[in-house]
């Protein structure tokens, strides 16, 4: 799944986002393009789930594109 994080700007959002997901699960695969202003998750959480702990972060989110 795919994310649009617009107020992902710096290594700090990075590390926030990456942190927030791990936690939930620890399996999971992040990666976070700040160019572009996406995260892509593969995760055994739902994309409500992964939404919902973004925002519990700060961080607004759209689902993107793959």
């Amino acid at each position: 799944m795919k994310f649009s994080i617009p107020e992902m700007t710096c290594g700090h959002c990075v590390r926030a986002i990456e942190t927030a997901i791990k936690a939930a699960d620890q399996g999971a695969t992040v990666v976070c393009d700040l160019p572009s202003q996406t995260v892509a998750v593969n995760s055994s959480l739902s994309q409500d789930a992964v939404a919902h702990l973004l925002k519990a972060a700060g961080y607004d989110s759209t689902p993107a594109a793959a």
